[in-house]
């Protein structure tokens, strides 16, 4: 590009005297030098050089503009650069005098300049040969962008050397801006901010000063990104970007230092959805708490992205700097912990780190961990418990349970690894395997001629949502032998609600294999009656929540009662789960509920012994359902 389509090159100029103001003043607008080129050669003359020859006129060549202010202290020139990098128009060059009584040096200024804004070329001006380059590089370091002008100099020295370092800071700033600035929304990339993070720890450790890392992620950018598309997904991010930085406006910041400014890295895009917020100086650790919520408030703000009214909320983790931390990537690393446990807690919320978070996060790292390998080392079993028919006491069918015992582990709760396994992606094969091992299972009972009606396994909301998951069903039907009547899967409510178009059409693929379909912890979603009737399921299984609470709620015995009452003029079965006491189970009785299962009846039993368990109601005699369920209970 030619400079005469750049920009007009920002330039800050300071000494203590107003004569040297002017002389630079003259020298840089050339408007001034051309309304009064006399006075101009005068005051040249008199500040600079003596009995040289008049220069050409300088408004002879304009090809280069700039846009000077000027100083006259120490302290104006520091305010002054923080005042422009807070409005994003940095200086390229600046012009100190070494001497500025009877405030502070430029050497002074220089290192808090250098300090706030790196790349800037500082100059160094004196008329003393007493000024030691080397030492002052030292202070503020690097060498390669201090410069020297020795007084009295020409007013072309002063133009030309503003030129050549604003064009070197121009060509620096343009590799900086490809290295360390992300292409898509213009922040600092995650090296930029680990830059600003270590220098801004630094000097928190030396001012004892608190300093704040927020770690932002967005919640369900990935859902925008595979429905939109991604140029929506990328438009979302420039959004959010922009909203970031109008809420990291330093002088509207509750807990923010008067002194504090936004500088390059304060604000990053880590990469993919997720953002670093640093505060660099807060006076509590509360108001870290409070720009958080600032922040949470205006991204959750609709936007209108490709004629859709998008909604996205962060979830924010925090970490404050001595105390959760003395580095940038224990911090970084404690923030996106916190960042996590905010994800899985409630989205759209924050949390500050706590020291609990580093076992909780270890112990999940580890199960992860061994998860990874736990199919090929044997690790998984299934587990069967009994579903009863009420009305007849007889056992109507077996649910498949997955248990995980590990060397190290030992015996991990499913609540523990099954989520584990979903964020992970490992639900996939693990699904695969239950199902292909219960109906092996199912199918080994029926040739012995045990009386299992049906096998129920539960489905993942990723196995479900795969299109091939239907084929996947048939294939491992006739790989295993097992009659497709004799198959139950049950599935969630919430996965139905999130996608009826593709549930609607998955299970009448299933059900065009003959298998049963059931709907698993039915009243803790938003789904009706009505609604799943168009799914043509055979069963519901009410949530063990109304269940257990059938005794003390009366709300939850009118849910129950209503429930069965509107399932069974449906023509829908319905089960109980969690029937723990002999009240529950006369309840369920009496409203003429069609399963049941729970502790009460049986609890979840290895293959061994479900086998004796299936031979001992096989083998039981005829009687009442009363004296039926007394046998098994006892």
């Amino acid at each position: 590009m030619s400079d005469r389509k750049r920009a007009p090159i920002r330039v800050l100029v300071v000494d203590d005297e107003e004569e040297v103001r002017d002389a630079y003043r003259q020298i840089l607008l050339e408007a001034d030098v051309k309304r009064d080129l006399a006075a101009f050669r005068e005051l040249r003359t008199r500040l600079f050089r003596k009995d040289e020859a008049p220069a050409a006129d300088p408004a002879a060549a304009r090809g280069t503009s700039f846009d000077p202010e000027f100083c006259n202290s120490a302290e104006a020139a520091v305010a002054a650069v923080k005042a422009a990098l807070a409005q994003e128009r940095p200086f390229a060059v600046v012009f100190l005098d070494m001497r500025m009584p009877p405030g502070p040096d430029g050497v002074w200024a220089a290192a808090r300049i250098r300090e706030l804004d790196p790349a800037i070329e500082i100059v160094i001006c004196t008329a003393y040969s007493d000024v030691d380059p080397c030492e002052i590089g030292g202070i503020v370091p690097p060498e390669e962008k201090l410069s020297y002008l020795q007084k009295p100099f020409h007013p072309h020295e002063v133009r030309q050397m503003t030129i050549a370092l604003a064009s070197k800071w121009r060509a620096e700033r343009s590799v900086v801006k490809l290295a360390y600035f992300d292409a898509l929304t213009g922040l600092p990339n995650r090296e930029q901010s680990r830059n600003r993070l270590v220098g801004a720890i630094e000097a928190a450790r030396q001012h004892e000063r608190t300093l704040a890392v927020l770690y932002l992620d967005l919640d369900n950018f990935k859902r925008v990104n595979d429905t939109l598309g991604h140029a929506v997904g990328d438009e979302l991010l420039r959004v959010v970007a922009s909203r970031l930085r109008n809420c990291l406006r330093y002088a509207d910041a509750r807990g923010a230092d008067a002194g504090a400014i936004a500088r390059p890295g304060d604000l990053a895009r880590l990469g993919g959805d997720e953002f670093m917020v640093l505060l660099p100086s807060i006076r509590q650790a509360i108001d870290a708490g409070v720009i958080a919520e600032r922040i949470i408030s205006a991204l959750r703000e609709p936007l209108q992205l490709a004629m859709n009214s998008v909604v996205i909320t962060p979830s924010v983790g925090i970490a404050i700097f001595p105390n959760d931390g003395a580095d940038a990537e224990t911090l970084l690393r404690n923030a996106d912990l916190a960042m996590y446990f905010s994800k899985r807690r409630s989205p759209g919320t924050y949390s500050f780190f706590d020291a609990a978070m580093n076992a909780t996060a270890l112990h999940r790292f580890t199960i992860e961990d061994k998860l990874r390998g736990a199919m090929q080392r044997n690790e998984f079993s299934l587990n069967y418990q009994p579903l009863f028919d009420i009305r007849t006491g007889r056992i109507s069918g077996m649910e498949a349970l997955l248990r995980w015992t590990n060397e190290q582990l030992g015996v991990v709760p499913p609540s523990e690894f099954i989520s584990v396994a979903e964020e992970t992606g490992l639900i996939l094969p693990i699904g695969e395997w239950v199902l292909r091992s219960a109906c092996a299972q199912a199918k080994a009972w029926h040739d012995e001629g045990l009386p299992v009606i049906r096998m129920s396994v539960n489905v993942s909301g990723q196995q479900f949502a795969l299109s091939e998951f239907p084929n996947m069903v048939g294939a491992i039907l006739r790989e295993t032998g097992l009659d497709p009547s004799k198959l139950e899967l049950e599935i969630t409510e919430t996965l139905i609600m999130n996608d009826e178009a593709w549930a609607e059409k998955a299970i009448n693929q299933l059900k065009a294999l003959g298998v049963a379909l059931a709907i698993d912890d039915f009243g803790t979603g938003y789904s009706s009656l009505a609604r799943l009737r168009r799914f043509a399921v055979n069963r519901l299984k009410i949530d063990r929540s109304f269940v257990t609470s059938l005794n003390e709620c009366s709300d939850d015995r009118a849910i129950a009662a209503a429930i069965i009452a509107m399932s069974r003029s449906l023509r829908i079965d319905v089960t109980a789960e969690g029937v723990e006491n002999i009240s529950q189970l006369m309840f369920l009785q009496e409203h003429d509920c069609h399963e049941a299962q729970g502790y009460l009846l049986g609890e979840a039993l290895p293959a061994s012994d479900a086998v004796q368990l299936l031979r001992r109601v096989g083998a039981a005699p005829e009687g009442s359902r009363t004296q039926r369920f007394k046998t098994l209970i006892g």
